[in-house]
């Protein structure tokens, strides 16, 4: 289950991926319809499980929601020089999601069935 979790709970990563798009174009001075919202919240959520458990990982795939769209990629750069310390915050997120879904698991699961798994 742990291995599961470890992939698919990407909550920290998907927040700053939706977070950074928004920014960016606020910053380019895009007004974002509705629906590009969504799509941004949505696209974020996938590219969040997807994304590869590595420092920078996410950066790929922020730029080509950027492009999707219509911020200019170069804005990246403006993220670059703080993505190692978000990075650490993401990390941060991810885990402690990771041990809630651990604990509620195992708050579900009788004595009997973890006596008989050890």
């Amino acid at each position: 289950m742990l291995t599961v979790g470890a992939s698919a709970n990407q909550n920290g990563t998907a927040l700053f991926e939706g977070v950074t798009v928004m920014f960016l174009a606020q910053v380019y001075g895009i007004d974002l319809s509705v629906g590009q919202q969504i799509l941004v919240v949505l696209m974020s959520i996938l590219a969040g499980v997807g994304t590869a458990g590595v420092p920078g990982g996410s950066l790929p795939l922020i730029v080509v929601l950027m492009i999707q769209v219509g911020i200019p990629a170069e804005g990246i750069g403006l993220i670059l020089g703080v993505d190692r310390f978000l990075d650490m915050c993401r990390t941060t997120l991810n885990v402690a999601g990771d041990l809630v879904i651990a604990k509620l698991i195992t708050e579900t699961v009788s004595q009997e069935t973890r006596d008989a798994m050890a």
